[in-house]
């Protein structure tokens, strides 16, 4: 049974918050125009909670496998400081950031549903999915979502993450 429960995990060690972006800031889908352009449709409640978290100082890196110009437009406006596309290797992407930022995985979250996630999950201090993701991203995440991906998923973890801080700083 997926872990829901938040009870044991060290959510106020979270420096960065790191996910993937079709299927957990998305729900996945990719509407292709018949030009060849394509648009997806992207949470405004996750983009609030991931702009609290960016202004509390938590550091925000979208790795997603393919690249995208949509993803490229919505991490402007949200101003997620590390983007990275068209990395299948999702735990490479991972541990470069954490290097960069002289951070440990014990400090980072990530987020993602797929197979190429599973090894970003399992390396995370706290490795996060989705309801809906594939059985061995379920298997083993820390703590799954009671949201889907693109419905709210990332602004629940946003809001454990802020929690955490804000205890912390009491």
């Amino acid at each position: 049974m997926p872990n829901t429960s938040t009870n044991s995990l060290d959510w106020s060690a979270i420096k960065v918050f790191a996910m993937d972006v079709d299927g957990i800031l998305t729900d996945g889908t990719i509407y292709t125009h018949s030009d060849g352009t394509e648009a997806k449709r992207f949470s405004i409640i996750d983009g609030l909670g991931l702009a609290r978290l960016r202004d509390a100082g938590i550091i925000l890196a979208w790795i997603s496998g393919r690249h995208s110009e949509s993803t490229t437009v919505r991490a402007k406006e949200l101003k997620i400081p590390h983007l990275v596309q068209g990395k299948l290797d999702k735990v490479t992407g991972l541990k470069d950031l954490l290097t960069e930022l002289e951070l440990e995985p014990h400090q980072a979250v990530y987020m993602g549903d797929d197979v190429i996630d599973v090894d970003a999950i399992k390396h995370a201090g706290i490795g996060v999915t989705v309801p809906e993701a594939q059985e061995e991203a379920l298997a083993v995440a820390d703590y799954v979502t009671t949201k889907t991906g693109g419905n709210g998923a990332v602004r629940e973890v946003c809001n454990h993450i802020y929690k955490a801080l804000k205890s912390a700083q009491e």
